[in-house]
């Protein structure tokens, strides 16, 4: 008995219709709890502190409109230009410094060496501390009265030092501190590119006479540059967003001299009861750190121009 072939039938429109209708509910089933998250979370907290910051506003009382107000004082207010220099201090002390510090320390351990892995894992581990737990180490640690610092100082001989609590030494200490947990983060990232690096360029290097130092100048760090593009971008952005080692540690003091650009927000925000000239204050940084990451992706995609033999 001969089988016929099944005809094949061809959905209608409708169908066709009412199956991606379906298709579609389902899908904005599953992806609503996430959508609802992030515009409770971001799009609508972005959107009211921007009207907030053209409001006068203490969180309490009703609102009032006051248009640029807030930015025209943020202008002429010295505490606001204080945290701008000490941010660009503490960005300028913190970011090559730490970008350095790990391209050296990368260098050093991209080699076979006994206990390499011990060695990386005791520089990595404190980039995983939170920075409130760093805070409350080196607070004890720095205490001008009972630190340990100050007693292994006492032992060598030297005067005890203010640290924390000298306004010519606090930033500086900050950035050390800072230094001691960020340095981790650079260093794996640039361990992670070096390894990387192709074995036939530094043999072909090697054939026409170039020794380490040349090795490394024409070599290596050309073939680093995306990557340090990269971390000179995430540590900018982070350095300028630091706040918690500042509120553990010092609070902004002593006398205005760690008070950033965050712990500023915060204050005049939640310490001062002006939620609207706090919120001027966020915007100000926000765009800061937008401009921030244009330029540096502009750099990054020039530099990659470059590397691919393509004129920008």
């Amino acid at each position: 008995m001969s089988h016929l072939p099944a005809p094949i039938t061809i959905p209608r429109p409708d169908h066709r219709r009412r199956k991606r209708r379906s298709e579609a509910a389902t899908a904005w089933t599953f992806v609503s709890p996430s959508v609802v998250i992030i515009l409770g979370l971001s799009v609508v907290p972005v959107v009211w502190s921007l009207l907030l910051s053209f409001q006068t506003n203490d969180l309490v009382t009703p609102s009032r409109w006051s248009g640029l107000d807030n930015y025209r004082a943020l202008a002429q207010d010295p505490h606001f230009s204080e945290a701008v220099r000490n941010t660009l201090l503490y960005v300028v002390l913190y970011v090559p410094l730490s970008m350095a510090a790990g391209l050296v320390l990368a260098l050093a351990l991209n080699r076979r060496i006994r206990l390499v892995g011990l060695y990386r894992t005791l520089i990595f581990v404190p980039f995983v501390v939170s920075a409130t737990a760093q805070g409350v180490l080196f607070s004890f640690i720095l205490d001008p009265d009972f630190g340990a610092a100050n007693a292994v100082l006492h032992h060598l001989g030297i005067s005890p030092q203010g640290f924390l609590s000298d306004p010519s030494q606090a930033l500086l200490v900050l950035v050390a501190i800072t230094l001691w947990s960020g340095t981790g983060f650079c260093l794996v990232v640039y361990l992670a590119a070096l390894q990387d690096v192709q074995q036939s360029l530094i043999e072909a290097a090697l054939i026409d006479g170039a020794n380490r130092r040349q090795l490394l100048r024409y070599v290596t760090l050309p073939t680093l540059t995306p990557v340090s593009v990269f971390l000179l971008l995430w540590q900018t952005i982070n350095a300028l967003q630091v706040f918690d080692l500042v509120y553990v540690t010092t609070k902004g003091g002593p006398l205005g001299s760690t008070t950033v650009i965050v712990y500023f927000i915060w204050e005049q925000a939640f310490k001062n009861g002006a939620a609207g000239y706090g919120a001027a204050a966020a915007y100000v940084l926000a765009v800061v750190l937008g401009l921030t990451a244009g330029i540096l992706r502009i750099v990054r995609r020039r530099e990659r121009r470059h590397l691919q033999g393509v004129t920008p």
